[in-house]
């Protein structure tokens, strides 16, 4: 090896040796100001309630701010693109749940402007929550049997409210419409707590929603609940059957949550958050607070939690093929 070559590999590896240390003192001075976490979804639904929570964690254990900022629309786009956009340096995170994976199928590149996988990169879930199909109390049934044969009596003539197009609740009406063989109109509004408005004052007949955000409203009377979407009966709500259970073999929708920050933000600051969050799904109060609620800490690594983003953009691609058919 010549003399010129010699000083280029040793300049090589001082660079690369000093972009090293630089990125990990980047991550143990991370963060040095406030963080901002993009919420593309309206205030007081799931992700706004969980985000402000994240937000008042990190806050104690890194001792900087963390800014919640609500950017909404075009279900999920608008906010998903900012943070997309943001640079790449751990300061702008997105909140984010399955409205993102279903919309990599729903929505066309030019729609979207993003591309998930490529576009950001996942640092933690935090909890999933079950959902639960309600009725306005003047809809004249009890069951969701009921309900089923109601729609069948009357085609197009019944509508349900969501969040938006794409959203886990817009995806779980699609897919109960196809599974329980019922043509019930969507109604998407923008967002959660106008389509429960909607719900609760009657301009819709029926809407599926977060267990945590409409049991209190269940609880008021203000709507029945007919069925819950998971596995097992809710512990919120142990007198409302399953889908399953009520006559819809296989049906099972949830609304899970997580965060992701723009592409090339630095694997150390992303193991940082990816701690951080773990710790606090984790913590006792924590725990107890979601339990009450019907909500379910989820832990994953930046990896395993990647894998689990890409199984779920499949599993929602598989349904939208489901919808496009019927």
């Amino acid at each position: 090896m010549g003399m010129a070559a010699r000083s280029f590999m040793l300049a090589l590896a001082a660079g690369l040796l000093a972009a090293f240390s630089a990125a990990s003192s980047f991550a143990q001075d991370y963060p040095n100001r406030a963080v901002r976490i993009v919420v593309p979804f309206g205030a007081g639904g799931p992700a706004d309630v969980a985000a402000r929570l994240i937000g008042n964690v990190l806050q104690e254990s890194f001792g900087q701010s963390f800014v919640i900022e609500n950017r909404t629309g075009a279900g999920g786009v608008i906010g998903t693109v900012e943070a997309a956009k943001s640079p790449a340096d751990g300061y702008t995170l997105l909140m984010m749940s399955n409205t993102q994976t279903a919309n990599e199928s729903l929505l066309t590149p030019d729609k979207r402007k993003y591309e998930l996988m490529r576009d950001l990169a996942p640092i933690a879930p935090v909890n999933s929550s079950d959902l639960v199909i309600v009725v306005n109390p003047q809809v004249p049934v009890k069951t969701l049997p009921e309900f089923i044969a109601l729609a069948r009596s009357q085609p197009g003539k019944l509508n349900y409210a969501s969040s938006g197009q794409g959203t886990p609740y817009h995806m779980a009406g699609e897919l109960f419409k196809a599974m329980a063989g019922v043509n019930i109109v969507h109604v998407p509004y923008r967002n959660s707590g106008e389509a429960r408005s909607g719900v609760i004052g009657g301009q819709v007949q029926m809407m599926i929603d977060a267990v945590p955000a409409m049991a209190p409203n269940i609880a008021e009377n203000q709507v029945r609940p007919l069925a819950t979407t998971g596995k097992q009966r809710s512990a919120v709500l142990p007198n409302v059957p399953t889908a399953i259970e009520a006559g819809v073999p296989g049906y099972e929708a949830t609304i899970w949550l997580g965060l992701m920050a723009p592409a090339g933000t630095p694997k150390p600051v992303i193991d940082k958050l990816n701690a951080a969050v773990n710790a606090m799904v984790k913590r006792p109060d924590i725990v107890k607070l979601w339990t009450e609620q019907g909500a379910v800490p989820m832990s994953m690594t930046p990896q395993e939690f990647e894998k689990f983003l890409r199984g779920d953009i499949e599993k929602w691609a598989d349904v939208v093929k489901k919808f496009d058919k019927s």
